[in-house]
C-alpha cells in the first residue's frame, strides 16, 4: 500500500472554524493505580467567536480529580465541592439560564465528560482533565481503557503510557479497535524488568481514513494489558505511613463449585432474551467442571427445577442438561421471590445430606429482566428473607437484564450476600456478556479469605475478608499505618482450599519498598496514600447501598471527607467549572453518574443541540396518571417526555390501539365532585380504564371499586379488596390488595393498574386510576394512541435553554421531527411503587395537549366507548 500524499495546506485541520493541535493522553501507572491526563489544545482560526468543545470519554470505574482550561494565559479551575453546596450554586445558574452539566453515563464502561467555552477570533485554549482508577486484575492480566475519539484531525496526537511495577512486570500489550494494519507498526511498547513503556503517535497522514480524507480514524478503544512477575503468593508495600497488599497464590487447585442458576422465564424474557440466555447457558455447560454440581431453577408464575437436588457434572448429566436448556421457553409473570428461595433450600439442603464437597464454594447467579409482581413483591421483604436464608454461607451473583429492572434492588441484595450485581446490556453479545460473567466466577481458588495485620500497628484498613479468590484476579487490602515511622509491617493470610487449608506470613519493610521506588520519574505523589483513599470510598460507597438510617448517615460522612480531602468526583461531591464572565455558560457541574439511581442531573454542555441527561434511571416505560399526565420514557435519551391532556369528564381517550396483536387501552375521564366555576382548566382523572385482545375475544373494565373479565364463557368480576392470582392461557391478573394490579394478555404488553383512593367524604376528590405499561416491546410497530404511539424509538434535541417563569423550571426549545416546541423542564410523578406519595421524575413538558408531540391534535384520540 502506498503511504498517503503530505498536504500543502492544513485547511482539513480546522473544523467549524476551530483547530485542535495538539491532544496528548499521558497515563502513569504505579503499583496498579493509575493516574491520568488528558490535555487538548485549540485555536479559534475564524474571524468571530466560536464554541471550542472538550469532550472525551473515561472508565466508569474512574474518579475525576481535576479539571481546568486556560484560555490566553488566564486559567478557569473546577472545584470539587460537596454535592449540596454545589447543587445551589447550579439551580441559582439555571435560574437565569446559565448553566451545563459535564458528566454523562455514555456506554456500558464508560462516562462522558463534556465541556465548551466561548473563545475570540485567534484565541486558544488549553483543557486538561485528570483522573485516577485502581486497575483490577481479570483473567490474569490488569486492563487499562482509554477512549479514544477526536472526531477531527489532530497535528500532535500522542498516548503515553508508563508503568511502574515493583515486582517486575511479566508481559505488556497493547491494542485499538480501530488500530489497522498500517498503525500496528505506529504503536511503540518496550519493557523491562519494573518499567514498562507504550507510545502511539499517528502522523497526520496515518490519522486519515483514506488518502484524500479529512475523516479521522482514530475512533474506537485503546486497550493496555499487562501482568507482574509472582514469585510470591503477595506483596505488601509501604510508603509514607500507608501500605498496600497484593494478594494473587498461583498454581493452586481449583475449588469444586456448587452452582444454582436461577432464571427468569416471565413472559417479558421471550424472543432475544430467552433465546441468548439459551445460548449462553449451553456454552456454560461446556466448562463446567466434573467436580462441579449444578442446577437450574426457572421462575415464572410458578417456579420449576430441572432436578430436585444438585447434581454432579458428568457428561451424561451435561448432555441431560443441554436438552433441559435447549427446551427452556417463557411463561407467566415473576415471582422471584419464589425462585430465590427454592434455590437457597435447594443448596442448604445438598450441605446438609453431604451430597457436595466439604471443601467446595456455593454460588446463585441469578438473571431477570423484570420486577417481583408474584409471591412477595415487596423488594425490601425479598432482600430480608433471602438475607436470613443465605445467612453468608453463599455468594450471591444479581444479573439484571436490560432497563426494566429495579437495579438498585437486585445491587443492594447482592451486596447484602457477599456478591455483586452486573446489568447484561440487550444487544445482539447479550449472550457473550452472560458468558463472560461466568468466566469471571467459574474458578474459585481459595474461600473464606481472611488478611489479618497487627490492630495496635495499623488504622483505617480497606475490606481484608473475601468470601472467594478466584483465579486470574487479585485480592488488594490498603490501610494507614499508626505510627509513620514504623519499618515494617506482618501480615497472615488465611483460605480454605481445595485440598486443605492455606496460612502463612508475610511481612514487608520500608527500605525494602523505598529500595524498589528508587525510579521517581515513575511515581506520582503520595501515590499508595491516593490508592488507600480511592480504594476506602469505593468500598464505603458499596456499603451505603445497602445500609440505612444512622450507619447509612455514617457512610455517606465518611466517603464524603475522604471525596474532599483528596479532590475525587464522586457519587457524594461534584466539580463546578467556573468560565470567562463574557461566556454565556458561566458555570457548569461535573456529577459523577451511578448505575442503578435515577436522579435529576445536568445538562451535557454542548453549544447546539443540548441534552438534559440524568444517571442511568433503572426502569423505563410509559405511563398516564394524575389529571392526566403522560410520562415517557425516552431510554437511549436517560431521559422523559410529558404533558397533559385536558378533556372534559366522560370523554374516552384511545391510549393504546395494536392491530397486529389486537390490543386496545381505552380510559374513561372522570371529574371532581364540584365544579370550580373560577378555573379555567377542570381537574379529570381516569375513572375507568378498557383493555381489551379482540384476537382472544377478551375485554377487562377497572374502576376503583371493581375488575371485571369478560370473555366467551361469561363474566368475573372482582374488587380492591381481593388479593387473587388468576392464571389462564390468555389472561394473567394479579390484584394486589387496594394498591395496584398487574394484567398481561397472551403474549402481550404488562400493565400495571394503580389505584389512588381518597377520603370517601373528601368534599372534591374522587378515587381514580393511574395506568403504566410495561415490556411495551412486545406490541408490534403499527401500535398507535397517545401512548401507544411513543412505544416506537424517538428522538430530540433541547437548545436554547433560558429562565422561565418559575426560576426553579427553565424553558428550552426542542426539536422533535423537524418542529420546534417550546418546553419546560419539570417533574411528575411516578406512583407504582409509593402510590400515596410518589416519586418525582424529571422530564421536558409540552404545552398545549402535547401539540407538536403527538401525531395530529389530541381531539383526534377521543373515541365513543370503552370498547
Amino acid at each position: 500500500m502506498q503511504p498517503f500524499r503530505k498536504r500543502n495546506s492544513d485547511n482539513d485541520l480546522v473544523v467549524n472554524g476551530i483547530e485542535i493541535y495538539r491532544m496528548k493522553i499521558d497515563s502513569k501507572v504505579t503499583s496498579r493505580f493509575a493516574h491520568n491526563v488528558i490535555t487538548s489544545r485549540a485555536v479559534n482560526r475564524g474571524n468571530a467567536h466560536k464554541e471550542v468543545f472538550f469532550d472525551v470519554e473515561l472508565p466508569k470505574t474512574a474518579f475525576i480529580t481535576n479539571f481546568s482550561m486556560t484560555i490566553d494565559g488566564i486559567t478557569y479551575p473546577g472545584n470539587i465541592k460537596e454535592k449540596e453546596a454545589a447543587k445551589q450554586q447550579y439551580e441559582k445558574a439555571v435560574s437565569k439560564g446559565q448553566t451545563a452539566g459535564l458528566v454523562k453515563a455514555s456506554g456500558r464502561k464508560t462516562e462522558k465528560f463534556t465541556v465548551s467555552v466561548n473563545i475570540a477570533a485567534g484565541s486558544k485554549v488549553t483543557f486538561e482533565l485528570i483522573y485516577e482508577e485502581l486497575l483490577k486484575r481479570q483473567f490474569g492480566k490488569y486492563e487499562m481503557f482509554i477512549k479514544v475519539k477526536p472526531k477531527q484531525l489532530v497535528k500532535d496526537f500522542e498516548i503515553e503510557v508508563n508503568i511502574f511495577e515493583p515486582q517486575g512486570i511479566s508481559e505488556l500489550e497493547a491494542e485499538g479497535t480501530f488500530i489497522t494494519n498500517d498503525l500496528q507498526n505506529v504503536i511503540r511498547k518496550t519493557f523491562s524488568h519494573k518499567k514498562g513503556h507504550i507510545s502511539f503517535k499517528p502522523t497526520l497522514d496515518q490519522q486519515r481514513t483514506c488518502e484524500n480524507c479529512s475523516q479521522s480514524l482514530l475512533d474506537g478503544d485503546f486497550i493496555v494489558k499487562y501482568d507482574v512477575e509472582r514469585t510470591t503468593p503477595d506483596n505488601l508495600q509501604i510508603v509514607n505511613g500507608y501500605f498496600v497488599h497484593f494478594f494473587a497464590p498461583m498454581n493452586l487447585p481449583k475449588l469444586p463449585k456448587n452452582v444454582i442458576f436461577i432464571i427468569d422465564i416471565s413472559g417479558s424474557m421471550s424472543g432475544r432474551e430467552i433465546q441468548q440466555t439459551r445460548e449462553a447457558l449451553l456454552k456454560i455447560l461446556d466448562d463446567i467442571k466434573e467436580d462441579d454440581h449444578f442446577n437450574f431453577i426457572l421462575f415464572g408464575s410458578d417456579v420449576h427445577t430441572w432436578k430436585e437436588t444438585l447434581i454432579k457434572a458428568t457428561p451424561e448429566n451435561l448432555d441431560e442438561a443441554r436438552k433441559f436448556v435447549r427446551g427452556i421457553d417463557t411463561k407467566g409473570l415473576t415471582n422471584l421471590y419464589g425462585g430465590m428461595m427454592k434455590g437457597i433450600d435447594m443448596l442448604n439442603a445438598a450441605h446438609e445430606g453431604n451430597l457436595v464437597p466439604k471443601r467446595s464454594a456455593s454460588i446463585i447467579i441469578m438473571l431477570t429482566d423484570g420486577q417481583p409482581n408474584v409471591g412477595i413483591s415487596n423488594t425490601q421483604d425479598i432482600q430480608t428473607h433471602v438475607k436470613k436464608a443465605i445467612e453468608g454461607k453463599y455468594t450471591l451473583y444479581n444479573l439484571g437484564f436490560g432497563y426494566g429492572v429495579d437495579y438498585n434492588f437486585l445491587e443492594k441484595m447482592a451486596l447484602e450476600n457477599k456478591g455483586l450485581a452486573r446489568r447484561i446490556y440487550p444487544d445482539s453479545d447479550s449472550a457473550l456478556q452472560l458468558q463472560g460473567f461466568y468466566d469471571e466466577v467459574s474458578n474459585p481458588m481459595l474461600r473464606d479469605v481472611e488478611l489479618n495485620y497487627p490492630e495496635n500497628e495499623i488504622a483505617d484498613v480497606t475490606k481484608n475478608s473475601f468470601k472467594h479468590f478466584y483465579d486470574g484476579s487479585e485480592i488488594v487490602v490498603a490501610g494507614r499505618l499508626r505510627d509513620i515511622n514504623q519499618n515494617s509491617l506482618t501480615v497472615d493470610v488465611k483460605g480454605e482450599g481445595a485440598n486443605d487449608a492455606l496460612s502463612f506470613t508475610s511481612q514487608q519493610d520500608k527500605e525494602q519498598t523505598a529500595k524498589a521506588f528508587q525510579e521517581q520519574e515513575y511515581i506520582f505523589g503520595d501515590f499508595i496514600e491516593r490508592l488507600w483513599a480511592y480504594l476506602t470510598i469505593e468500598q464505603l460507597l458499596e456499603k451505603r447501598i445497602s445500609a440505612t438510617g444512622e450507619e447509612k448517615d455514617n457512610l455517606t460522612a465518611e466517603a464524603l471527607d475522604l471525596s474532599l480531602k483528596y479532590k475525587f468526583v464522586t457519587p457524594l461531591t461534584s466539580m463546578v467549572v467556573t468560565k470567562p464572565e463574557e461566556d454565556e455558560n458561566q458555570a457548569a457541574i461535573a456529577d459523577k453518574p451511578t448505575e442503578g439511581t435515577a436522579q435529576a442531573a445536568p445538562i451535557v454542555a454542548q453549544a447546539s443541540p443540548v441534552h438534559y441527561v440524568h444517571a442511568s434511571n433503572p426502569t423505563w416505560y410509559t405511563s398516564v396518571d394524575g389529571d392526566p399526565h403522560f410520562i415517557i420514557s425516552v431510554p437511549q435519551k436517560e431521559d422523559a417526555i410529558c404533558f397533559n391532556i385536558n378533556e372534559n369528564p366522560g370523554a374516552v381517550l384511545r391510549l393504546i390501539n395494536d392491530p397486529v396483536t389486537g390490543i386496545t387501552v381505552n380510559g374513561e375521564l372522570i371529574g371532581d365532585k364540584k365544579v370550580n366555576n373560577d378555573a379555567k382548566i377542570q381537574n379529570t382523572y381516569f375513572g375507568k380504564l378498557g383493555i381489551a385482545n379482540k384476537h382472544l375475544d377478551l375485554k377487562v373494565t377497572v374502576t376503583p371499586e371493581k375488575i371485571t373479565i369478560q370473555n366467551e364463557t361469561g363474566k368475573t368480576t372482582f374488587t380492591w379488596l381481593d388479593s387473587v392470582t388468576v392464571q389462564q392461557e390468555s389472561l394473567t391478573l394479579i390484584i394486589n390488595k387496594k394498591k395496584s394490579l398487574v394484567l398481561s394478555m397472551g403474549s402481550g404488553a404488562s400493565f400495571v393498574i394503580v389505584l389512588h383512593q381518597v377520603w370517601k367524604k373528601h368534599p372534591l376528590h374522587r378515587d381514580f386510576l393511574g395506568l403504566y405499561t410495561l415490556e411495551s416491546h412486545k406490541l408490534s410497530e403499527q401500535t398507535h394512541g397517545l401512548l401507544g404511539q411513543f412505544f416506537h424509538p424517538i428522538d430530540f434535541a433541547i437548545l436554547e435553554i433560558h429562565p422561565g417563569s418559575d426560576p426553579k423550571k427553565p424553558d428550552a426549545t426542542m426539536i422533535f421531527k423537524n418542529k420546534e416546541l417550546i418546553v419546560t423542564r419539570g417533574w411528575q410523578k411516578d406512583y407504582r411503587r409509593d402510590p400515596e406519595h410518589g416519586i418525582d421524575i424529571p422530564c421536558w413538558f409540552v404545552h398545549n395537549n402535547g401539540a407538536g408531540l403527538i401525531d395530529g391534535v389530541h381531539t383526534d384520540y377521543v373515541v365513543s366507548s370503552l370498547f
